[in-house]
């Protein structure tokens, strides 16, 4: 039986590291323009048509919305047509509201263009599609690969501001919106969508990891999809969707990342303005912003490597652990040191968890019914999004500081530490 693993890179070229790079791209571009350019142009957006912050504000939370809420229909579609036809549909809305963008008016239609189409767009192609690319081709590298993924959407936070305010300055706003629908169009549509991803193995008649001969029977393809060097759990069987909503391990996990979503676009969103309050200057307060999705890419090549070798929940539970740190930190410090000290670990364990929440429905739940699994998990980490940062406002509106509210945010994180202990591998169907 042995004699037949063989390196498939004998019979016809390993197609999974392509299959990852035009997901990373993918993922680049979709995080890059979805959320991280919008800080540039939302002032750009009032300078232009005096619009009030608040109403421009409105329309990241009108994309992150229609991102996130629909993530269980994302799931199922590419479940059914595959996460390639998904990319390819998604970045075509993306690439129509980008170029509407550039013939807006009124504010309804920032709403509609960037808001609805833009974020809708950007759901189906991005990170339940990408994330779906990854999990199909690796089992034993899945971590590493996972974590390569997720450091695409750090150097897009560090990329994608600079290259808005350079087009911003240099061809104004108007032409800005084009310059990015063609950057989704090269990279998210043609490269990455076209010509690099492929669904899966099976489609090409190879094998994840591709380390079994192409006429390796079922029987070893299987054995090879639960054993590694390391013995990090991979679940010996594929879940049914309906099987996964009946156990506690799956809510559990959506704890565990909707803490963590809650914190870090609650903490991000408002972190400029408490520094601020407390005496820190605009430029100390802007560097420690800039620090998280910097600390974030080494928390996700990290949390990514380490994958290989420890479990999942064990890499959680250190997360998690970090975050309760990183923002009592916050909560109490009044030196520059401690401030920098809290954004590092803060975006190292921000950057872990996100690749956290993959590579648990991947180990715990195998390949079938992935898609459909992590949408439903998805769409209650982007309500926790929705609330967070309206609560800290209302907070501080009354009460005039933040304190409250960072240890409201510290309360969700450890709840989402102690769901980290108890959320280990679900008990077998029967």
């Amino acid at each position: 039986m042995n004699g037949n693993i063989t390196d498939t890179t004998k019979n016809r070229h390993f197609c999974g590291w392509q299959a990852l790079g035009g997901a990373a791209l993918v993922y680049f571009t979709e995080c890059g323009i979805t959320y991280y350019a919008y800080g540039v142009l939302l002032p750009a957006m009032c300078g232009e048509y005096g619009w009030s912050r608040a109403a421009v504000g409105a329309g990241l939370s009108v994309c992150v919305l229609s991102y996130g809420l629909p993530s269980p229909l994302i799931g199922i579609s590419i479940a059914r047509f595959g996460p390639r036809a998904n990319v390819i549909c998604g970045s075509l809305l993306v690439i129509l509201g980008l170029v509407a963008m550039s013939m807006m008016r009124a504010i309804w239609q920032l709403y509609l263009f960037y808001g609805i189409m833009v974020g809708l767009g950007g759901g189906f192609a991005g990170y339940i599609a990408s994330t779906t690319v990854v999990n199909n081709w690796f089992i034993r590298k899945r971590s590493l690969a996972m974590g390569l993924l997720m450091s695409a959407g750090g150097v897009a936070g560090f990329f994608f501001p600079l290259l808005t305010t350079g087009l911003i300055s240099t061809i104004g706003l108007q032409m800005t919106w084009p310059v990015l629908a063609m950057t989704q169009l090269v990279c998210g549509l043609l490269i990455g969508g076209v010509v690099l991803i492929r669904d899966g193995p099976e489609d090409l008649e190879q094998t994840p990891d591709g380390v079994l001969s192409l006429h390796a029977s079922e029987v070893e393809v299987k054995e090879h999809a639960t054993h590694n060097r390391y013995r990090i759990y991979q679940s010996p069987v594929e879940w049914q969707f309906k099987e996964a909503l009946r156990t506690p391990t799956t809510w559990l996990i959506a704890a565990v990342c909707s803490a963590n979503s809650f914190s870090v676009i609650t903490v991000t969103s408002h972190q400029v303005a408490y520094l601020t309050d407390i005496g820190f200057s605009p430029l100390v307060a802007a560097i420690t912003l800039g620090m998280i999705p910097a600390a974030s890419t080494v928390g996700r090549l990290g949390f990514g490597m380490l994958g290989t070798r420890f479990e999942v929940g064990s890499l959680a539970i250190a997360g998690c652990l970090l975050q309760v740190i990183a923002l009592l930190i916050l909560s109490t410090a009044k030196n520059l040191f401690l401030i920098y000290a809290y954004a590092v670990l803060f975006g190292i364990s921000y950057g872990g968890l996100i690749v956290a929440l993959p590579l648990y429905v991947g180990a715990y739940y195998g390949r079938t019914h992935y898609a459909q699994i992590l949408g439903l998990v998805l769409s209650l980490t982007f309500v926790a999004d929705a609330t967070g940062p309206i609560m800290a406002g209302a907070i501080h509106d009354a009460l005039g500081t933040y304190i409250p509210a960072f240890l409201i945010i510290t309360a969700f994180s450890m709840v989402g530490l102690i769901c980290a202990i108890l959320a280990g591998p679900p008990r077998l169907p029967q």
